[in-house]
């Protein structure tokens, strides 16, 4: 095996390290934040909206994110260059950019199957310590804030930690709408070099290595949530 291609290509490689790490953060940050009223809304009503959300969860989960990225992508790309004056707006650059779309599909992805996770969680709550805070004369956002979207966190947290693992192992695709994350660069470096195996298992150990520190992280993140009280 060669591997004197590495520092010839490393400026490439650590750029595309950091787009990978901050698409991660970016996409599963702005997912949970959605995924927060998602999962909510299934629990608390009204019905409308809970079939909506529903419905929303049930799409993301039951296709492909290939193909949900794509459809924005190749969907929204070719409408809005359509629509008059938005070539002359500020938004243009934006627009016309890949990552914009990338950032939406992964967050759509991230809100419709930790929506889901969420939904359950804020049902696995005990009603009694609801029911306690509200008699204690919270109101109902204090009662979110500060009783049941903490508790209900803390019941997933293992879970959540998967999920951002798995959108690690997403951002891949993202390399198929011409987005130059760490994927795409060791593409770039198997054409260049004709080598096939060699950029692929340094690529697979820097993921290696990014999701043992995202298991860390979390790990110490959950064991420095307080614990319930044990009756």
């Amino acid at each position: 095996m060669r591997w004197d291609w590495i520092p010839e290509y490393a400026d490439k490689l650590i750029s595309g390290l950091w787009l990978t790490i901050e698409l991660l953060l970016v996409c599963a940050t702005l997912g949970f934040l959605l995924a927060i009223p998602i999962g909510l809304v299934q629990v608390t009503g009204p019905r409308p909206l809970a079939l909506l959300a529903r419905g929303f969860c049930t799409f993301i989960r039951g296709t492909p994110l290939l193909i949900q990225l794509w459809l924005i992508y190749y969907g929204l790309g070719s409408i809005f260059p359509s629509i008059d004056g938005i070539r002359d707006s500020f938004l243009w650059p934006y627009l016309r950019a890949a990552l914009p779309y990338a950032i939406f599909a992964f967050t759509l992805s991230v809100a419709g199957y930790t929506g889901e996770v969420m939904r359950g969680a804020f049902a696995g709550v005990p009603k009694g310590e609801l029911e306690a805070a509200r008699a204690m004369g919270m109101s109902p956002f204090t009662v979110l804030r500060r009783v049941w979207l903490p508790r209900a966190v803390q019941n997933v947290f293992p879970t959540l930690a998967g999920e951002f693992v798995l959108t690690l192992k997403a951002t891949p695709l993202a390399a198929t709408i011409t987005i130059h994350e760490l994927f795409s660069r060791s593409t770039e470096v198997r054409q260049d070099t004709f080598l096939t195996y060699e950029p692929l298992l340094l690529v697979a150990g820097i993921y290696i290595i990014l999701t043992g520190i995202i298991v860390v992280i979390f790990r110490w993140m959950e064991n420095r949530i307080p614990k319930p009280a044990q009756a």
